[in-house]
């Protein structure tokens, strides 16, 4: 446990120097703009969380060095291919012009490098046909394991709208990581997700609940790759882990990404990239957290913007805690991937249409 103390002290540490010192780099590092369409703060806030947490990994990593080679090094390889997901996210949270293609391209260069140094490639995705073509020809494989890495790193993003959401969903997921990783005696990915844990754990005692600082395009890059070269290491090491097990792990910020896909290109007839205010998390925000929309208090506001999130930490724990349990048979699994689908639609459009239950209504 000593490399999750270790990536918590000093993710904890880097981000209370990153709002303790904010008026020096707020220029460069907040997000100031409170009047876009998916904005739901009050006042400038730095969104470079994602700093922290990476170098929460890379003290954690390199303690661990000294005291276990093998695992260490594996954690660092794993830290440096993940830098061009992270920097794009990064130089996106600096600059504020880093466009998705390009941060999108990086993601897939970051699968590409990690899975020729540490050989994460899917071999098979447990449907008839594509594992042939998967077997014949490699190329498909490793054009499959770089799109999902990629597609994993920017659901993350997508979903990270509130206090806590993104990050502890991290959690939630890394956490299920962690339990199968013990379970087939993979060390170094269990030290991996634990030392992400941590590091999450450190960013979200400033971000949670009061939004002091914001995870940031590079912290959800980060956690969002990290989660999903975890997952194609953790099966392409251990046949017995089925591959659809990181899949429903993972559903619930991939699902809302492709019903996002499906809502703006098929219904509204829109590019796929253009930002709305109808994600999950923010119709939950506005219909379900019924709090006195005129209130003027920023602490009221902060506080609204934090009952959003254990909402979806639920939904994720939905789809986790049978992943968990089943993490050996792909049937099964598939069956929770397809009820998770239509749970999420289900709630989705109760929602459209005002038809919450009373007692998941928060009032104030």
């Amino acid at each position: 446990m000593s490399v999750l103390a270790t990536s918590f002290l000093i993710a904890l540490i880097a981000n209370l120097l990153v709002v303790r010192y904010n008026h020096l780099h707020a220029k460069f590092s907040a997000d100031s703009n409170t009047d876009e369409i998916q904005k739901f703060h009050s006042k400038s806030v730095p969104r470079i969380g994602g700093l922290g947490i990476f170098l929460g990994l890379l003290g954690a990593f390199t303690v661990r060095h000294f005291e276990n080679a093998p695992v260490g090094n594996f954690g660092l390889i794993l830290l440096i291919t993940s830098l061009p997901a992270f920097l794009s996210g990064f130089l996106e949270d600096l600059t504020k012009k880093i466009g998705i293609k390009f941060r999108l391209i990086s993601c897939v260069i970051a699968a590409a490098i990690a899975g020729y140094f540490l050989g994460g490639w899917l071999t098979s995705v447990q449907l008839l046909g594509i594992d042939n073509l998967m077997l014949a020809f490699p190329i498909i494989a490793i054009s499959i394991t770089c799109f999902a890495v990629a597609g994993v790193s920017n659901a993350f993003n997508i979903i990270d709208g509130y206090n806590g959401l993104s990050s502890m969903v991290g959690i939630i997921i890394l956490s299920g990581l962690t339990y199968v990783a013990f379970q087939v005696g993979d060390h170094q990915i269990m030290i991996a997700a634990l030392a992400m844990i941590g590091a999450l754990f450190g960013f979200l005692m400033w971000n949670y609940p009061r939004g002091l600082i914001f995870l940031g395009d590079g912290g959800a890059y980060l956690t969002g790759f990290w989660i999903a070269e975890l997952s194609v290491l953790l099966t392409a090491r251990h046949p017995e882990v089925s591959k659809w097990f990181p899949l429903l792990l993972c559903i619930y910020p991939i699902f809302e990404t492709i019903f996002t896909i499906y809502r703006r290109v098929f219904l509204k007839r829109v590019h796929p990239g253009m930002p709305d205010a109808s994600h999950l998390h923010q119709l939950i925000y506005r219909r379900v957290v019924r709090w006195n929309t005129s209130e003027t208090n920023p602490e009221m506001q902060i506080y609204r913007n934090s009952m959003t999130s254990p909402y979806l930490w639920l939904l994720c724990l939905l789809a986790v805690i049978p992943a968990v349990i089943f993490w050996r048979y792909h049937l099964v699994l598939k069956g929770f991937v397809a009820v998770f689908a239509v749970t999420y639609a289900w709630v989705y459009w109760g929602i459209v249409r005002y038809k919450v239950p009373e007692y998941l209504i928060s009032r104030k």
